[in-house]
């Protein structure tokens, strides 16, 4: 039961493509809407069940948590904002490629050896970029300016994840996840009013696109890995996380008839490919401690 929560999990992270599509707001205001529904569902969750763990977690942790929002902030604008540019199928497959730029941060900053299994999967995962790249590069420079972006919102979520890592030793799923939710509502609203950008006054598919995207991609989505990794392995949550791009790919071809090249298609699944191994053979390595519910 529980892997196939897992599953549903996936699929519910899936949406994203499909309700960013939809809406016509601009992307940042769109992941404010997102991150702000999120953290004001959680609200209830948070002063019901958790006021006792707020006052007993270290000021340094909220610290954490908020600035881990920020980039979590920064990876759903580049994110949202890839779909503009470029196909469902090379954004999410490109988004996906978190893994490999917290690999090489741990490589740099601390030192940490990769096995030759390791640096095979990321040559795989790297080989199929660059066939996305170059099929997409025949497109225009602006769906190749879509794949960097992606690849931004990567990089951005690495760092996310890894802050993340630090905040979860002293904090709950709920707490965290609000706290983070809460702070990248709050850097889109800074941004946002310093640029002079209108919050609301859209048609009302983009709070409806905004509510889904906190519902089905956060709360039912990301939030349920957290969720899971009490009873399953890393290694099978991990895993589990590369269907996204076949369900976001095959959302896109069912709602707006956007079918990926050959060559795109291709690139996507050695992408897949190479996360996969990596995520397995980083847990034969390694295994990882299950963080609580």
């Amino acid at each position: 039961m529980k892997k196939l929560i897992v599953v549903l999990g996936v699929a519910g992270s899936s949406l994203s493509a499909v309700f960013v599509r939809v809406a016509d707001a601009p992307p940042m205001v769109l992941v404010l809407y997102r991150v702000g529904f999120a953290a004001v569902f959680l609200l209830p969750v948070l002063v019901l069940r958790c006021r006792a763990e707020i006052r007993g977690v270290p000021p340094k942790y909220f610290i954490c948590a908020a600035i881990s929002g920020m980039f979590l902030s920064f990876h759903f604008t580049a994110y949202f904002q890839s779909l503009s540019y470029t196909s469902i199928a090379s954004s999410v497959a490109l988004v996906d490629t978190e893994v490999f730029f917290i690999a090489l941060a741990t490589f740099l900053l601390f030192r940490e050896k990769l096995g030759a299994k390791h640096w095979a999967a990321i040559l795989v995962t790297f080989s199929g970029t660059v066939v996305i790249a170059l099929a997409d590069a025949g497109s225009g420079n602006n769906v190749l300016l879509g794949d960097f972006l992606a690849l931004t919102g990567a990089c951005f979520l690495s760092v996310y994840t890894m802050l993340g890592v630090f905040c979860r030793k002293k904090m709950s799923t709920t707490v965290y996840t609000f706290t983070v939710y809460f702070s990248a509502a709050l850097t889109l609203l800074l941004i946002l009013c310093v640029q002079h950008v209108k919050i609301t006054q859209y048609p009302r598919v983009n709070v409806l696109s905004g509510i889904g995207l906190a519902v089905f991609c956060t709360l039912l989505g990301h939030s349920l890995f957290s969720w899971v990794l009490k009873y399953e392995k890393p290694a099978y949550v991990s895993a589990s996380k590369m269907l996204e791009p076949v369900f976001a790919t095959g959302l896109g071809i069912a709602f707006f008839r956007e079918f990926p090249s050959a060559y795109v298609a291709a690139g996507g699944a050695l992408v897949v490919l190479g996360i996969v191994c990596y995520t397995l053979f980083n847990s034969e390595a390694r295994p990882a401690d299950s963080p609580d519910g």
